[in-house]
């Protein structure tokens, strides 16, 4: 994917732009708690998603606010945290890219009485390079061990959530399996990945059925 201080959660953001919110948050969520559980501030505890140190920080307003959270609360499974409050880290990681200038955010009333802000792209071309170079990866013949460790998870958990089809003709579910063991780079982060992939799964909307004639 294009190179830039672009986040883990940021692209995910970026390549599953153009679903409904309520969609994007879980992926965005996980990207967080994947990059979180990546640094080691996040560990898996038999499923469970526990902070290593409760003071520790990244410097990173969304993985903070993240970590804090995670703190805070009880005790959860990481498939649970994919969704729970999943919007708090979708609205950080919009500020987020709001201050560097990749959405713009237009204030307006919603039927001239309530405040509410509409976030839209200001950078559509960063945006179309990523969804370029993800359907490159996911259909071409880069071998999964030369794509970049983040990378490989920003498209598998896009791919897990249903929000990030391949290629016509290529068997991208094949594909990600192969992006997944590249981004796994430790049983334990395996293990996480599993249970966010999981996680996203239950977010992906059923198969329409064809109606029949």
């Amino acid at each position: 994917m294009p190179d830039g201080p672009l986040s883990l959660p940021a692209r995910l953001s970026l390549l599953v732009w153009d679903a409904d919110p309520s969609r994007q948050a879980p992926v965005v969520r996980a990207g967080a708690l994947a990059e979180l559980a990546r640094r080691g501030l996040l560990i898996d505890d038999d499923g469970i998603a526990a902070p290593r140190d409760l003071d520790s920080r990244t410097g990173d307003p969304v993985l903070d606010g993240l970590l804090e959270l995670v703190s805070e609360s009880c005790p959860h499974r990481w498939r649970v945290w994919v969704t729970l409050r999943a919007r708090y880290t979708l609205d950080a990681v919009r500020e987020q890219l709001v201050a560097q200038g990749v959405l713009r955010a237009e204030k307006h009333r919603v039927l001239g009485v309530f405040p509410s802000v509409e976030h839209v792209l200001a950078d559509e071309g960063r945006v179309r390079a990523l969804g370029r170079q993800a359907r490159q990866l996911l259909g071409g013949p880069t071998p999964p061990e030369d794509v970049p460790e983040q990378t490989a998870t920003a498209l598998v958990l896009a791919r897990a959530s249903g929000l990030l089809p391949g290629p016509e003709g290529s068997s991208p579910d094949r594909r990600a399996e192969a992006l997944a063991h590249r981004a796994a780079t430790t049983p334990a982060l395996d293990a996480v990945l599993r249970e966010l992939r999981a996680g996203l799964a239950d977010t992906a909307p059923l198969p329409t059925l064809a109606r029949g004639r």
